[in-house]
């Protein structure tokens, strides 16, 4: 091995880098499933259901896709999900956003409009139901410079949509329930 090695560079720091590499590697990976599991236990604890994946009608033509559809005390909420590590820039009326992290760079769409999209489009279909939508951007992202209307952390969607009394929420969610099979009966034959 020492054949490959610069004369300047031991096997034996090799080796070491080698580990320092796998546990940060292993550190990041769990840090990671950490993070779904809370988004999976958030989500789980504000949904009486939900559904993931829907393809309804768009409101004026088309279909539209809609990663998370939940059934909560306060109505239909639609919640789209961005994974991003650094500072995010982006406001209300900016076209672009920018996540600035350690290493990286990158542009990304402004989401907000396609999330009043998917409202419209459910909407569309549930009239007399409260539909509302959020961006939750999860642990990595931070917003230096104010955080745009519809976006939100995990902690702010528990405490937004969360309800305490279970039973008042239960006969609230009985009213909304004829309008969330009309939703799955969609999903379904969609899916068909």
């Amino acid at each position: 091995m020492n054949e490959i090695l610069p004369e300047n560079i031991s096997a034996s720091w090799l080796m070491a880098a080698v580990a320092a590499l796998l546990i940060a590697l292993w550190i990041v990976l769990r840090r990671r499933r950490g993070q779904t599991q809370s988004l999976a236990g958030v989500l789980n604890s504000i949904a009486f259901e939900r559904i993931q994946g829907l393809v309804i009608p768009k409101a004026d033509e088309g279909e539209i896709q809609i990663d998370h559809l939940i059934l909560t005390a306060q109505g239909l909420l639609i919640i789209d999900i961005k994974d991003v590590e650094g500072a995010v820039f982006g406001g209300d009326k900016m076209q672009d956003w920018t996540v600035i992290g350690a290493n990286s760079r990158f542009t990304f769409s402004n989401p907000q409009p396609a999330l009043y999209d998917r409202i419209a489009a459910v909407r569309q279909i549930v009239r007399q139901v409260p539909v509302s939508g959020r961006i939750v951007f999860l642990e990595g992202a931070t917003f230096s410079k104010g955080i745009p209307s519809l976006v939100c952390n995990l902690d702010e969607l528990l405490g937004e949509f969360g309800d305490q009394d279970k039973a008042a929420a239960k006969v609230k969610i009985e009213a909304f329930k004829p309008h969330w099979e009309q939703i799955q009966t969609l999903s379904d034959r969609a899916s068909a």
